[in-house]
């Protein structure tokens, strides 16, 4: 068995960009609505649900932070539907991903650290890992797909076989 380390870097559109959206301020100007008193980041993430009869929904996860070093044993993907993860307080968590498609290898995965006030939008199939939350037990909004057909695969690694680092 051969051991892998996988090492978080800082979240960034163009880097992510193979496997979703940064859901994030930075970048574009806001346009004033509401008569002036309010400002609208506009069309920050393509949400793709309707596979298969789907739906969006919207949940609110609470996660407890995790503690680096540790074994990342398993990622998921969803077929049918982009996945959405907001967090509601500024709070940072890691993000680890593999390209759709095909089975990933351990050195097919990417891990990025966010800065505390981006989230994320995988699309349909982009592998991941669950939330994983650093500094702090966290809120986070997600938009994702429900509908008549099952859609969560997942893939167990070897035991010990991934450590994620910061």
């Amino acid at each position: 068995m051969s051991k892998f380390e996988l090492v978080a870097v800082p979240l960034s559109r163009s880097a992510f960009e193979p496997f979703g959206d940064v859901i994030e301020t930075a970048g574009d100007p806001p346009s004033l609505i509401n008569q002036g008193w309010a400002e609208r980041y506009h069309d920050l993430a393509q949400i793709d649900v309707t596979a298969a009869g789907g739906r969006p929904l919207v949940d609110l996860v609470r996660t407890r932070p995790r503690t680096l070093p540790m074994s990342i044993k398993m990622v998921e993907r969803h077929a049918l539907g982009s996945q959405a993860f907001v967090p509601l307080a500024r709070a940072r968590f890691i993000v680890v991903v593999a390209p759709a498609g095909a089975t990933p290898k351990p050195s097919d995965l990417r891990a990025f650290t966010t800065n505390g006030q981006q989230g994320v939008n995988y699309r349909p199939g982009v592998w991941h890992h669950p939330l994983l939350a650093l500094d702090q037990v966290s809120d986070f909004l997600v938009l994702h797909r429900g509908g008549p057909t099952e859609d969560c695969e997942e893939l167990v690694f070897t035991a010990d076989e991934i450590t994620l680092r910061l």
